[in-house]
């Protein structure tokens, strides 16, 4: 059942790719607008305000089978420092339904811990080459004591990418260590990383994916996902929107929370300057 279920994800996948090809040309949002606004989007410290709703679904998670929906908030806002210079606050909140993980007919619900991002970068990218740096904190504002770490983190971060004719590649990291919280809970120390290709055509469609790569050094573990994924950016009205969806491989995870796969869609709302 698994694996025709798997197989059905990757077919869709395969048909919606071969229709946003099909469909180069873009009716609803002029070429130019959605060609530049998929090209801020493949770019995570892009001078864009937008507010992504990112929603992942897993199956087939640890011993119990069980089934975990993680639905991310994720705003981007860029604040102009000076002339030269910006600052790009990302916030990951992630909202949390999970059933059969901590054990069979347990569930939970609820907020899990954010992470804010601020990245410092220059405001015009010279030679299609972009990079930012700066802090990140994990913010303990889980609602559940099983989807919280209770504890309060903070490291660096960066990201750099390459943008031409259409083309993004690039990669983000941080490194989170736990410096206040809970003293009976396990300290945090986790590195992620995410390496990202993305093709956007004149039309705003686009295909690509990314690798999230999170090592948890406290507990000797990694986990590995690869994310490919169809996009479209299209109006609702007046209101500039991105759409993207593909399914999800879980490469490598500790054997408790190992999925058998995974289906992502994202919706973005966009307000450009």
């Amino acid at each position: 059942m698994k694996k025709n279920i798997l197989f059905f994800a990757v077919i869709v996948f395969i048909s919606l790719t071969q229709n946003a090809i099909a469909q180069e040309t873009s009716q609803e949002v002029p070429k130019d607008d959605a060609a530049e606004l998929a090209k801020k989007l493949s770019n995570p410290i892009s001078s864009l305000i937008s507010v992504p709703f990112q929603n992942n679904t897993d199956f087939g998670i640890g011993a119990f089978n069980g089934t975990r929906n993680t639905l991310n908030i994720q705003p981007v806002v860029p604040i102009g420092i000076t002339e030269n210079l910006t600052l790009i606050t990302r916030l990951i909140l992630p909202v949390i339904s999970q059933y059969n993980i901590t054990g069979v007919g347990n569930s939970e619900t609820g907020l899990g811990d954010a992470v804010l991002s601020a990245f410092i970068s220059p405001s015009n990218s010279k030679g299609g080459l972009t990079w930012g740096v700066g802090p990140v904190f994990l913010i303990p504002t889980g609602t559940d004591d099983l989807l919280t770490s209770k504890k309060f983190g903070l490291g660096p971060t960066a990201v750099a990418l390459y943008q031409t004719n259409g083309m993004t590649i690039g990669a983000l990291f941080n490194q989170i260590w736990s410096v206040a919280g809970d003293a009976d809970r396990s300290d945090v120390n986790t590195l992620f990383f995410q390496p990202f290709l993305n093709y956007n055509w004149k039309s705003g469609a686009g295909i690509g994916g990314n690798f999230e790569v999170t090592q948890n050094w406290e507990a000797d573990t990694t986990t590995v996902w690869f994310n490919p994924t169809i996009s479209a950016v299209t109006s609702l009205g007046s209101q500039k929107t991105q759409f993207a969806v593909g399914p999800k491989f879980n490469l490598a995870a500790p054997s408790a929370n190992k999925a058998d796969l995974g289906v992502r869609a994202v919706v973005v709302f966009l307000f450009p300057n």
